[in-house]
């Protein structure tokens, strides 16, 4: 009997899922093959979403008529809208302009008089004052150079007790602060970001990168045999895949599928990432064991402390606000556009996106549709405190999303900082927040005393004239009975 209402529950569940045109675990699976845009409930799964970004475009060398890109490997955008693209197999750097033609072409530079070319660079940053750094990986060195091009100085392989004797120096990532120090991500490094001082020395590691060991798993490898242990996972330090700075001067970086994959580094290189959303910001958090957690490979920083990464697995981009909420996922793996082969870097151009294909030779411009603007605003709006504004565009957000629980809470915090700590409790509980659902409830909860507090005071003081009243009258009677008072 009960097999049989199993079955029959079967049954009505495939029914219901053909009605809908969905299988069991059909959003889940969609997903995973990148063909949908999606996000995540507060309990973990999977749900349609509106799409936040849709490619329009996509640019090639010689559409761009610059000759084809071969092996491009990083871009950097800068805040006047400059696009560089290093095009690693041609060793060389494009120069575009916001309407994507040609500026310049960077693929050479005097050093004591002498011509040098770039040998299979990896990774470019730019400065504010247009300073450029190319982490020229086949010539061992970082390469400075100024706004006009001139040398300004070249970084190699450093000198340390902090280092092997043996030490490859192969920079493959550079960032400069605007204190002009200089930070390298280096291949085969375990200890960190490599730090050197504006002049070019080499002063520390930053940000080691570390892989936390289950007890469990170290108890048996302690108990396992010679062979055994070499198939388990060793417990040794991850590299970072990639990096950015904002303009508070904080690195954020990826580390591949590490636990922990993205950070947020201060000066003294300690992790303060906000992980208060729903879920780490680790990419996919539902995926197909075969296919494993998302390899994070790129990340860029935006303003109002939003964040992007690139997941090389499956060629989406997951967006994230300062507080770890996951916003929206975009891209895919494909032929069609807005698909990708090897995807190896993402910038912002105002709002837009740019994906760098590797193996493609193109980058794809995605611009936002008109649920992503609303989101993005609405984020903006409540980090610069336009409680107002971040409330109706939340509002907004909603109304083409309900399934965006995040939004439900944004709600609320713009709600709590008028004050209206009541609605702001019925927003926190909708969307589980409950930190801030009790932080409401706490602020009601004084408002409430504060504003009755004299009726409490009446009545408090009006209950003891009471008692003592009733006390007194009682007294005077025992006495009439001729009864003692003590």
């Amino acid at each position: 009997m009960l097999k049989s209402k199993t079955k029959l529950r079967a049954y009505l569940l495939a029914a219901i899922c053909c009605v809908f045109g969905l299988s069991a675990g059909g959003s889940l699976a969609h997903a995973a093959d990148g063909g949908a845009s999606y996000n995540y409930s507060v309990w973990g799964d999977t749900v349609v979403s509106p799409s936040a970004y849709e490619a329009t475009e996509l640019l090639t060398g010689d559409k761009l008529g610059v000759g084809v890109f071969k092996d491009p490997s990083d871009l950097h955008v800068t805040p006047d809208n400059e696009i560089y693209v290093l095009d690693s197999g041609n060793n060389r750097i494009v120069v575009l302009d916001e309407d994507y033609s040609e500026a310049a072409v960077i693929d050479s530079f005097e050093r004591d008089g002498q011509t040098e070319t770039f040998l299979n660079p990896q990774g470019i940053f730019v400065s504010d004052e247009k300073h450029l750094l190319i982490a020229d990986t086949g010539n061992k060195r970082v390469v400075h150079l100024d706004d006009e091009g001139g040398l300004v100085n070249i970084v190699e392989k450093p000198s340390s007790e902090l280092l092997k004797e043996n030490f490859d120096f192969q920079p493959v990532r550079v960032i400069m602060d605007k204190a002009q120090r200089i930070y390298v991500m280096a291949t085969g490094v375990f200890d960190g970001l490599m730090e050197f001082s504006a002049e070019g020395s080499f002063t520390s590691f930053i940000g080691a990168n570390r892989v936390g060991v289950d007890p469990v798993e170290l108890f048996w490898k302690r108990l396992s045999t010679k062979a055994q242990r070499s198939q388990m996972v060793m417990f040794t330090p991850t590299e970072f895949t990639n990096m950015d700075i904002n303009d508070e001067g904080f690195i954020y970086a990826t580390s591949g599928d590490t636990g922990d994959s993205i950070r947020k580094l201060n000066a003294q290189g300690s992790d303060i990432l906000r992980r208060t959303g729903y879920f780490k910001p680790i990419g996919d958090i539902n995926y197909r064991p075969a296919d494993g957690r998302s390899r994070l490979i790129d990340v860029d920083v935006t303003d109002s402390e939003i964040y992007s990464v690139l997941d090389s697995k499956k060629g989406r981009i997951f967006t994230y606000n300062g507080d770890g909420h996951f916003m929206y996922v975009f891209g895919g793996m494909g032929n069609r556009i807005g698909e990708f082969n090897t995807p190896v870097a993402i910038e912002r151009v105002g709002d837009d996106f740019l994906v760098l294909d590797k193996a493609f030779g193109e980058i794809t411009v995605f611009q936002t549709t008109e649920y992503g603007r609303t989101l993005n605003e609405a984020v903006r709006s409540y980090y610069r405190g336009e409680e107002e504004k971040s409330f109706e565009l939340y509002e907004q957000t909603i109304n083409m999303n309900a399934n965006l629980d995040f939004a439900y809470s944004g709600i609320g915090k713009s709600i709590l900082r008028q004050g209206d700590y009541d609605d702001a409790m019925r927003y926190f509980k909708q969307s589980l927040d409950q930190r801030n659902y009790s932080k409401a409830f706490l602020l009601h909860r004084k408002q409430v005393l504060r504003e009755h507090f004299g009726i409490i005071m009446t009545v408090i003081f009006g209950l003891i004239a009471v008692v003592l009243l009733a006390r007194a009258y009682r007294k005077m009677l025992d006495r009439k009975r001729g009864v003692s008072v003590e």
